[in-house]
């Protein structure tokens, strides 16, 4: 009896995944969202919702192998790349990052983070892989201070994915990124999306392999994300969607991307572990399950359960958590209410306070072209929401929002 009781407490409730249906087509048929792909799974049951079309006026029906442009969603699967050398102590995490990365030694530091780029002090210490992997190395994207002449300058040097100009080659890329003072003492504030790119530039070079390469062979193809990269390939693009920003006055669908001739139809000069790659719902599923059994997929083991555990644990000071809980509160008029965990992991966000119906460690993240995805380690959920539609309007993250609460009714 009690066999059964365990294996009925494992899944979902019927209804509430009726319910959990009728929520997500309720953002389709509103004409918001063209269409979406969700996935949610718990032990050994898997639920996928595909509905709505490729494009907003009309084209292909959405289909359970979309491949999505993951956005900011890359963060969690880059960070893990890292894990694996660290894992092998072929890194180590206090090790000096100049090292590999000599454009990064004998840093400045803005004496003010909206004063004159040669306003400087030098560097307390160097920076560290730790830095890297905690997004505390000392640069970022800092909502709160645009318009100060060093995130003026981040944007100008092209270090962040502005569409439409593609970020220069990884060298390159670094060569500009070591012109600029840090806005930080290394290891004291963290800061948003920089590191992550920077990761895969260290990845790249501690191994001798393109990120990609490396990817590949340590993850992708060990957990089967066979749809998974920097780009789509031509004889699979009918299965990218067209990527709208809909005008945030107007709500008018204007196209961010195209699948054919667009920015991901062909490699890219840089693979950005911050927000550059391509997958499906049943990939990234792979990967977060991967996460939630310690780093284990089926018999072979990919992490460490130490690695699985450092990445998705806090790894923020209270000082460090003030920050960052302080810009996505301030934020919640861009951010429509997402980005509010509280911790911070190795490329993820990490669940500390109870602020909606998802427990205290629940981890993972969000996309600005419309994606979401996390696992809860107490339920043993996952749940992945892919859209086609920016963040440029409330639309896709509201409609992540009503997929999280409702989800979390679901559960048996």
């Amino acid at each position: 009896m009690s066999a059964t009781l365990t294996d009925q407490h494992r899944g979902f409730s019927a209804a509430g995944l009726r319910r959990l249906h009728d929520v997500l087509a309720r953002h389709v048929d509103s004409g918001q969202i063209p269409g979406l792909v969700a996935l949610v799974s718990r032990g050994d049951e898997t639920h996928v919702e595909a509905m709505g079309t490729m494009r907003h006026d009309g084209g292909a029906p959405m289909s359970r192998d979309t491949i999505f442009r993951m956005a900011s969603t890359s963060k969690p699967v880059g960070a893990a790349a890292a894990m694996v050398l660290v894992d092998e102590c072929r890194l180590r995490l206090d090790d000096l990052v100049q090292e590999w990365l000599p454009e990064l030694a004998d840093r400045r530091v803005l004496k003010r983070l909206d004063g004159p780029l040669d306003d400087t002090v030098p560097a307390r210490r160097p920076i560290t892989v730790r830095d890297v992997l905690t997004s505390t190395f000392g640069l970022g994207m800092d909502m709160t201070a645009l318009g100060a002449p060093i995130m003026d300058a981040i944007f100008a040097q092209g270090l962040t994915p502005n569409l439409p100009e593609p970020m220069p080659a990884p060298d390159e890329w670094l060569r500009r990124l070591g012109e600029l003072p840090l806005m930080h003492q290394p290891g004291e504030h963290w800061q948003y999306h920089i590191s992550n790119d920077l990761l895969g530039v260290l990845v790249a070079r501690v191994t001798g392999q393109s990120f990609e390469e490396f990817l590949r062979e340590r993850l992708f193809d060990p957990l089967g994300m066979t749809d998974t990269g920097f780009h789509v390939p031509a004889d699979k693009i009918d299965r990218l969607p067209t990527l709208y920003a809909p005008d945030p006055h107007t709500g008018e669908f204007t196209v961010w991307d195209e699948a054919e001739g667009g920015r991901w139809s062909r490699p890219p000069a840089f693979q950005g572990g911050g927000g550059g790659l391509v997958s499906t719902a049943d990939d990234y599923h792979a990967y977060f399950r991967m996460l939630l059994d310690g780093g284990m997929h089926g018999t072979e083991r990919i992490l460490s359960r130490a690695a699985v555990e450092l990445m998705t644990t806090n790894r923020l000071t209270p000082e460090q958590t003030a920050a960052r809980t302080t810009l996505a509160r301030d934020n919640v008029h861009i951010s429509f209410g997402q980005g509010q965990h509280g911790g911070w992991g190795f490329g993820m966000a990490v669940r500390t306070y109870r602020g909606d119906y998802a427990p205290v460690g629940q981890f993972g993240w969000d996309g600005g072209s419309g994606t979401s995805t996390y696992a809860d380690p107490d339920n043993q959920v996952t749940g992945i929401l892919l859209t086609q539609v920016g963040a440029s309007v409330p639309a896709p993250m509201r409609a992540m929002h009503d997929f999280w609460t409702t989800l979390y009714q679901a559960i048996d």
